[in-house]
């Protein structure tokens, strides 16, 4: 039996923009994304801390340092510019692999910085 585990979140992200017209998806900071162990295409879902809204989209690399966090598409009715949201992967595993998983935990600032006591966790769930 397989169990769906958190695989990594980036917690507390403020969205940067949110573009209708565009292709659907989330663009990230290329950053941010090596930091959850997020892919292009990668499928994640995302929790909005400002007017509760959830959905899933798929990641679009974006530049590097920037701290980009943009909604795209249909998506970007749910979540504007300025709202916090939660960006998170799931990951099948085997029972006796999920007993002992840890996800990845990404914390940001406000201008979607990875914040320096977020290592340790970033660290713990390097293999991930």
């Amino acid at each position: 039996m397989q169990r769906i585990m958190l695989k990594s979140k980036i917690h507390r992200a403020t969205v940067t923009d949110a573009n209708v017209d565009y292709e659907g998806s989330i663009t990230l900071d290329e950053e941010l994304m090596e930091a959850a162990g997020l892919l292009p295409f990668e499928q994640v879902h995302i929790y909005n801390i400002a007017n509760g809204e959830r959905f899933q989209t798929y990641v679009i690399k974006g530049e590097r340092g920037r701290g980009d966090v943009c909604i795209n598409g249909a998506a970007a009715h749910l979540a504007k510019k300025g709202h916090i949201i939660i960006i998170a992967s799931y990951a099948g595993m085997e029972e006796t692999e999920a007993m002992n998983h840890q996800p990845v935990l990404v914390y940001v600032d406000e201008r979607n910085r990875i914040k320096a006591d977020s290592i340790a966790e970033i660290a713990a769930g390097a293999g991930v």
